[in-house]
């Protein structure tokens, strides 16, 4: 028998014959697709000497399979698996026989940590208005210059940056490129043991919730606020108080005295889209220093500011080390890169670069090195003019069919961003709308899943996936169910 022969095991008590107990192995093998329409299966001598049982048992339990149509036998080959097994109807059909007569055994349970699921179906592309988070739209993304930093990357000249481990290093052609074009677009001027490569800023966030764990001091986070990255404070056993927010920012009076981080994301705050006024900005830093605690700088989106010049980062106006500064790559080139970055005083990075190592060691080198080159190439800069202008034109279609059509529902105030933060009044229930919705073949992020306590009025409007011409229409369908529940 060779390796790739499949291999069997009896269960260890059953209340099945042996004949049944193979038939049912050899059934769930076929229902779980592990064995392949090409692949023979043992023969009976094979089986019986794997199993311990005899030829015969292994002869009727093959017999009884082909009787039911899941097995055929083909001359001088062997036993096979008969290809009108493998259908649906079929499958569903055999898993009722099997649960007809299998007593299931009882839910594993386990402590959930309070996580919040993500909630949008795997085939959200194939919805004709998903107005999720995070998706972009696929015919932005530039695909040939992308190839042409890959083939570079990929030469035999530079295959020794990336090919050998890295072990807790960074790409020092991606550090510098994200000193020089990116962070100094915002006021950031860091020098290299400063700046830490991350897998996106969710990923900044854990590795940031496991270095400050052990003071067992709570961190504040905004509420509304940025779900997955709660999940990743809250994994690293952070406790958590949520902080609310108004059409300025986090409300700095509210944040307790005895935190040791606050999370925040002033540029355009998650969900709302609401920027920090200036103002605000100095009081939190001045509160910052007094109350002795660091800052968690999300700088979410910072680039898509469709009117007004961009807002200067918290990090930039810091005089005393107290920001922590983080930034994402996934909604300016893909989501899928899984890049990010985070920027702190070097005594923070040394330790973040230590807890980075025990999760991953590092993040791919052969993608740093790829996105090092889309910015020195100029590319990154040419993608983002491209998407901003994109972005600019469809939120301006958005923001006039918001106007027209859901001008019952309060608008947080926003001149910026991907999305639209909507609420209703008092009993209104944006999940039994998002349900709704769902079955018309639209998509809404609802605001329930962004706060630490139940609300249900919000709900959240991403438009960067959608077709412009698609908008307005989308919309109207979002105004009919609204006006069925209020």
């Amino acid at each position: 028998m060779d390796s790739t022969t499949p291999h069997f095991v009896l269960p260890e008590k059953s209340s099945l014959g042996l004949r049944d107990q193979i038939c049912e192995l050899v059934s769930s093998a076929i229902t779980s697709q592990t064995l392949s329409l090409d692949k023979r299966l043992p023969s009976c001598r094979e089986l019986a000497d794997q199993l311990g049982v005899s030829r015969n048992t292994v002869f009727s339990a093959y017999s009884r399979l082909i009787d039911l149509g899941l097995l055929v036998a083909r001359d001088r080959s062997g036993y096979f698996v008969n290809p009108i097994a493998l259908s649906p109807a079929k499958t569903t059909e055999r898993q009722n026989q099997k649960n007809s007569h299998v007593v299931a055994p009882p839910p594993v349970t386990f402590d959930s940590f309070g996580l919040e699921p993500v909630d949008n179906p795997l085939d959200w592309t194939s919805y004709p208005y998903p107005f999720i988070y995070n998706q972009i739209d696929p015919d932005l993304f530039p695909v040939d210059s992308w190839r042409e930093c890959t083939r570079l990357a990929l030469k035999s000249t530079k295959t020794s940056t990336w090919r050998d481990d890295s072990v807790e290093s960074d790409s020092q052609q991606l550090s510098q490129q994200l000193r020089q074009r990116l962070l100094s677009s915002r006021g950031i001027y860091a020098n290299e043991d400063e700046v830490l490569i991350t897998l996106g800023a969710q990923n900044a966030l854990f590795i940031i919730g496991a270095t400050f764990a052990h003071k067992n001091k709570p961190i504040a986070i905004e509420d509304p606020g940025y779900h997955y990255g709660r999940n990743a404070l809250q994994l690293t056993g952070n406790r958590l108080i949520g902080v609310p927010i108004d059409n300025e920012g986090l409300i700095v009076q509210k944040i307790p005295d005895e935190c040791q981080l606050v999370f925040t994301t002033p540029s355009h705050q998650f969900p709302t889209m609401v920027t920090m006024s200036q103002p605000r900005r100095k009081q939190l830093l001045a509160a910052a220093a007094k109350q002795d605690f660091l800052v968690i700088e999300d700088d979410y989106e910072a680039e898509m500011n469709y009117f007004n010049s961009r807002s200067r980062s918290l990090r930039s106006q810091d005089k005393n080390d107290r920001v922590i500064y983080i930034g994402s790559l996934s909604k300016t080139i893909s989501p899928g890169i899984r890049l990010g970055f985070m920027v702190a005083h070097r005594d923070i990075i040394r330790q973040a670069r230590i807890v980075r190592g025990v999760i991953m060691r590092h993040a791919p080198t052969i993608v740093q090195e790829v996105v090092a080159l889309f910015f020195q190439l100029g590319y990154y800069d040419s993608h983002l003019r491209n998407i901003e202008r994109r972005y600019k034109r469809r939120w301006h279609v958005m923001n006039d069919a918001i106007a027209r059509h859901l001008s019952m529902l309060e608008r947080a105030p926003t001149r910026g961003g991907t999305s639209f933060w909507l609420t209703g009044p008092r009993g209104f229930d944006a999940t039994e709308l998002g349900k709704r919705l769902r079955n018309r073949g639209v998509l809404i992020d609802i605001g329930e899943r962004y706060y630490l306590k139940n609300n249900k009025r919000s709900f959240r409007l991403g438009f960067a996936f959608v077709p412009i011409k698609k908008l307005e229409e989308g919309i109207q369908i979002i105004a009919e169910e609204v006006k069925r529940l209020l």
